[in-house]
């Protein structure tokens, strides 16, 4: 998905939300990575529970008991996998009149910063400043998830304006 971000006559849009140049006080980007640690040790506390939970029902039944166990624990590798592969995220964040938004999120760390940058320049020159930026990597959907304390659990995120937990 690509979104859309527009400096014109002073406000910068990016797609339906629109940010005044005159009120953006702070331009800088967040990262979110996969905390690898909570991934592996939830991996080992559902296997351990698998290997006592399938290796009895393995036992008990015959033939097909032991294709359920290794097709359950595959899916738990796979699971553990695709969670391992997921890309860092770069989000650009604009802090106006006291409030953090995130603005746009990419997989592709160099577009978050060539906003950062080109926002900077329209801030010292409002008026003048008019371009359009495609953000060819920017995400959408459940793609975003916070581990550890306080966690929110799933974020959901269009690819503009702020994250919302759900």
């Amino acid at each position: 998905m690509a979104a859309q971000v527009t400096i014109n006559e002073g406000v910068l849009w990016v797609e339906g939300d629109a940010y005044p140049l005159r009120n953006i006080s702070h331009v800088g980007q967040r990262r979110l990575i996969i905390d690898t640690g909570v991934a592996w040790r939830k991996f080992i506390l559902r296997t351990v529970g698998w290997l006592i939970v399938g290796g009895i029902f393995a036992a008990v039944a015959d033939g097909l008991g032991p294709v359920v166990f290794f097709v359950v624990q595959a899916l738990l590798v796979w699971r553990l996998v695709s969670t391992l592969q997921k890309p860092p995220l770069y989000g650009l964040v604009l802090n106006t009149s006291g409030t953090q938004h995130e603005a746009v999120w990419s997989t592709q760390q160099e577009e978050i910063q060539r906003l950062v940058q080109e926002i900077t320049k329209a801030i010292g020159n409002p008026d003048i400043a008019q371009m359009i930026i495609n953000v060819e990597h920017a995400v959408q959907g459940d793609l975003i998830q916070q581990y550890g304390a306080g966690s929110i659990g799933k974020a959901k995120h269009t690819g503009s304006g702020s994250i919302q937990g759900s």
